[in-house]
């Protein structure tokens, strides 16, 4: 049917569906524009950028009322620096660091952001079936001698298998891919390193001795509380509040979605950068395990006792001589 002008009816309500598009878009664009702005530091192919591509990809920022503007740093060191230069809002960080950066007066607050810990790691026909096989062997450890997980690890083969692993092996210091191609060309006997090349590792065949999951309940400290977690400074939550909250809820909406849908990760593929599909399934399966409730009371009573367990052994130099537990450290929120 054709109108009086000879303009046929469903051209009209084409054109009408047209215009409604051109006043919406603006708004929607408009809508964005005044949405708080948060900036987050993330290292490009690291385990945040991974969450923030699919926050991205799905809308949640926009959904839940924040702009997030990606600080893209070098290397996981340089998170803290922009936080303290004032760089970044947000970064992914230890509460380790966390606590000792309030010791020193800088009131920051942390929110878990995984609890996925790495793990022991040898060939898959290595002779190695515990940690009491260690002695006398050349195992490699991701990061230095004041690392927490190997301040636990030596704690964990104290109290398990009543040896000094420092004294009776051969420990390798050094960076956690390096450590890792090291164990692939056979010149370590084993290696401890954090989760992501671990679970790399597990893709390729290796088999997994202890998780630090293992050796942090060994040592009597349960429930085991995320170690890694988004840390801000007390004014930016005062300053920028709404923001925080909006961020914080679109994280948990992605990592519900990275947690239920498998399609997300091929997504995500090129910044995993998987050498295979074993890889990718293993890393998706050790960042899903790691998928944090919220910070509750059994986590700060855990996280108080690890700090003890760690001054105890030695990690003054991570904490500070002067370092004390606070619990206003930690956000109970979402």
């Amino acid at each position: 049917m054709k109108t009086s002008s000879g303009i046929d009816r469903r051209t009209l309500v084409a054109l009408a569906g047209g215009t409604m598009a051109a006043v919406v878009l603006p708004r929607r664009l408009l809508a964005q524009a005044a949405a708080p702005k948060l900036r987050v530091a993330s290292v490009k192919h690291g385990s945040l950028g991974w969450l923030l591509q699919t926050i991205k990809a799905e809308g949640l920022d926009q959904k839940n009322g924040v702009a997030i503007e990606v600080v893209e740093v070098a290397t996981n060191q340089a998170g803290p620096v922009a936080l303290l230069a004032g760089e970044a809002d947000v970064i992914v960080s230890d509460w380790t660091w966390a606590l000792r950066q309030r010791g020193l007066g800088e009131k920051v607050k942390f929110s878990p952001f995984t609890s996925a810990l790495g793990a022991l790691m040898v060939p898959a026909a290595s002779d190695i079936k515990s940690a009491a096989d260690l002695k006398g062997r050349k195992i490699g450890v991701a990061g230095t001698a004041i690392d927490k997980s190997w301040i636990l690890f030596r704690a964990y083969c104290g109290k398990v298998h009543g040896y000094d692993v420092a004294k009776e092996t051969t420990p390798v210091f050094g960076a956690a891919p390096l450590m890792t191609e090291e164990l692939k060309n056979g010149r370590l006997d084993a290696v401890l390193n954090f989760w992501p090349f671990a679970a790399r590792l597990a893709g390729a065949g290796y088999r997994r001795i202890v998780s630090m999951d293992e050796v942090v309940k060994a040592l009597g400290v349960e429930p085991t509380p995320a170690f890694v977690g988004f840390i801000w400074k007390e004014q930016t939550g005062e300053a920028k509040g709404d923001a925080l909250k909006g961020f914080l809820a679109a994280a948990s909406a992605g990592n519900a979605v990275l947690k239920e849908k498998d399609s997300a990760w091929e997504r995500v593929r090129d910044l995993v950068r998987p050498s295979s599909d074993a890889e990718l399934a293993a890393i998706r399966d050790y960042y899903r395990s790691g998928i944090p409730a919220p910070w509750g009371a059994a986590d700060t009573a855990a996280a108080a006792k690890l700090t003890e367990l760690l001054m105890e052994h030695g990690a003054k130099d991570i904490l500070g001589p002067g370092t004390r537990f606070d619990d206003a450290l930690f956000h109970s929120g979402t």
